[in-house]
């Protein structure tokens, strides 16, 4: 049997109807519900499946959703097919979604996953309404000209690579300054680019002190060994040992993510079948771009 590697996705995968067909089909995906809005609040399946859509994409709405929904993936997935979820390997997620990996590998619970992503929205909630910024992506342009075009727009106002997504797709985070000046200078190296929907400057230093407050909710969280490695968006490296993870989710709110580097070391042990547990199917759209013979099969990215 092919080595496999489960990876769950990250903020922005999100839309209205998620997670329907896992709960319609799937009792343990419901129950996933059912206990997470019992930790949160308010219902989390009515949110996912009926919208708005403004609350949905909300950063303290989303993170909670899109973990919750992709574990009911999982949970569809362990039905239906049980020996494919017994015989992954290793688990990587982007950025939220390493969350998820990291319930997935048995080393942190689905009750404290929720608590915990739940605060880390709302920590990162404040710290993008306290300092107005944004994301831009790239496209077309390989790293270095990448690099050298945060470089020259940081003149303009505080710019961070944010995430290394696949070749010729990189995003970058700061200001709003910083960011509209590095739209004008990779168009016109003959970029492609796009403004991201999102709250504010994930992965830069203007997410602070959003980076304090999670380590204050994660120092109250018991962490235990993962049965599988996952790979840590901040070092692109595999980790088992709980003492390890808290640092790891700590830094990776102020640190770039490094999911192509991450994907290229599942590579390099070996792995040559993917699954994308969860709502969208971005991941997989990246893995074309890293390595287009390797397959990836989306599970839940339908809703």
């Amino acid at each position: 049997m092919a080595r496999t590697a489960f990876l769950f996705p990250g903020q922005g995968a999100q839309f209205v109807g998620m997670g329907r067909t896992a709960v319609a089909q799937s009792p343990a995906a419901a129950r996933l519900f059912v206990e997470a809005s019992e930790i949160l609040g308010y219902d989390l399946l009515q949110v996912c499946q009926e919208g708005p859509k403004d609350r949905l994409d909300s950063t303290a709405i989303s993170q909670p959703a899109i973990y919750v929904a992709s574990l009911a993936a999982l949970e569809q997935l362990r039905q239906e097919s049980p020996e494919v979820v017994a015989g992954a390997e290793f688990a990587a997620g982007l950025s939220l979604g390493e969350y998820t990996a990291l319930t997935f590998a048995g080393a942190l619970s689905f009750a404290d996953g929720v608590r915990l992503v739940q605060r880390r929205g709302a920590a990162m909630q404040a710290a993008a309404d306290a300092n107005p910024s944004g994301m831009v992506s790239i496209l077309m342009l390989e790293r270095p000209q990448v690099e050298a075009i945060c470089t020259q727009a940081r003149e303009a106002g505080p710019l961070w690579v944010a995430n290394y997504l696949c070749p010729g797709n990189t995003v970058l985070s700061g200001s709003k300054e910083g960011c509209a000046r590095a739209l004008q200078l990779a168009e016109e190296q003959g970029a492609k680019t796009a403004t991201l929907a999102v709250a504010g400057a994930f992965h830069t230093e203007l997410m602070r002190p959003a980076d304090q407050r999670l380590a204050e909710a994660l120092a109250e969280t018991r962490f235990a060994a993962a049965r599988i490695p996952v790979y840590s968006n901040v070092d692109a490296r595999p980790h088992q040992e709980p003492h390890e993870f808290p640092g790891l989710l700590v830094q990776q709110v102020l640190a770039p993510v490094l999911w192509e580097d991450c994907v290229r070391g599942l590579l390099g042990a070996g792995v040559e079948k993917f699954y994308e547990i969860g709502p969208g199917k971005v991941l997989k759209g990246l893995m074309k771009r890293i390595d287009r013979k390797v397959e990836c099969v989306t599970v839940g990215g339908d809703g």
